[in-house]
């Protein structure tokens, strides 16, 4: 892929590397994954902690159906998200995000700036709509989105049964990628997390 990697600086000065997955992260994922608390493992859909699904992801790489960022700093990966698109059919306009940031480095930006830099890969994609969804219980995840213009689309009830077996809500939040690039814009000029390298 074109342009990476990117560097960032935040505001307290500490430097952040975005780039895509490659081959060889299949260790630093598996070790960023099991490092994570088991709260914040809890929502995420499959068994991260498992060498094989790291595996699986990591053969199948392929950015034009799943696009994983990474966010490093210290050479060490602090921050996954992806862009997950359809190539045909009704849902070829529409992306999903989902993204999932380091205990330690939480509410310093990293989540905004993964956010932002998949958003400019769904407008480089021509995508028009962008969704995520979350289990009832993650608050906190739900209101950042909401800061950044998602509203709620739809509630699945009972769908979902997180890692330790309780079901739970699906919330389907979505934006428009024009509305959505623009609320992340202005939150990041108000905020100043961040300058690019």
């Amino acid at each position: 892929m074109h342009g990476y990697p990117k560097q960032f600086k935040l505001k307290d000065n500490t430097l952040i590397t975005l780039r895509p997955v490659v081959k060889g992260d299949e260790a630093k994922l598996l070790e960023f994954f099991y490092c994570l608390p088991d709260e914040d493992r809890l929502f995420l859909k499959e068994d991260v902690t498992k060498p094989k699904v790291i595996h699986r992801w990591i053969e199948e790489l392929n950015y034009d159906r799943v696009l994983p960022i990474l966010a490093e700093s210290g050479g060490k990966i602090i921050g996954d998200a992806t862009l997950h698109t359809y190539n045909s059919g009704w849902m070829q306009r529409v992306g999903e995000i989902r993204c999932v940031v380091a205990r330690e480095y939480q509410r310093r930006g990293i989540g905004i700036l993964l956010i932002r830099e998949l958003l400019d890969q769904a407008t480089q994609r021509g995508l028009r709509k962008i969704q995520t969804q979350f289990l009832d219980n993650q608050i906190g995840a739900m209101q950042a989105f909401e800061k950044v213009g998602f509203v709620r689309e739809a509630v699945l009830k009972k769908m979902a049964e997180d890692l330790r077996g309780k079901e739970h809500d699906i919330i389907i939040m979505t934006n428009n990628v024009a509305e959505l690039w623009q609320k992340m814009e202005d939150l990041i000029l108000d905020k100043e997390f961040f300058v690019e390298m």
